[in-house]
């Protein structure tokens, strides 16, 4: 068993489409229209284009809006993407205007930090444990 797919639940699908591709580096995988004005909307790993898919999920059920805000004003992540400097992605980062809630904290064997999404949540990059 492995993990295909995972979700987030975005405010607008194709600003975080553009966060997501420009800003962070995924690519698209698939965009399928669903229904009036929604997507089936998935980015990808440019290292791993056959791996786990992120699916951009509208935020329009009342739940989703209530866990996402729930987790941002408590100041965690929701997702964890691995870098292989987080120091320098976020420098990287930094340097096109994504804002940080938590600059790089070293702990034990890994380096995380947190971003801001600009689209509802909030995303740690993080090294690989060794």
């Amino acid at each position: 068993m492995k993990i295909h797919l995972t979700s987030i639940f975005v405010d607008d699908q194709a600003k975080a489409l553009a966060f997501y591709t420009d800003v962070l580096g995924f690519v698209k995988k698939h965009d399928v229209p669903v229904g009036e004005q929604d997507r089936w909307l998935t980015v990808v790993s440019p290292e791993e284009p056959g791996g786990t898919e992120l699916l951009l999920e509208p935020a329009a059920h009342p739940a989703a809006r209530t866990y996402r805000d729930s987790l941002v004003q408590d100041g965690i992540p929701l997702a964890q993407f691995a870098v292989d400097d987080v120091h320098a992605e976020y420098e990287r980062l930094r340097a096109l205007g994504v804002r940080f809630t938590q600059e790089p904290l070293e702990m034990d064997d890994i380096t995380m930090a947190v971003l801001d999404d600009t689209c509802g949540n909030l995303i740690a990059i993080a090294t690989e444990p060794k």
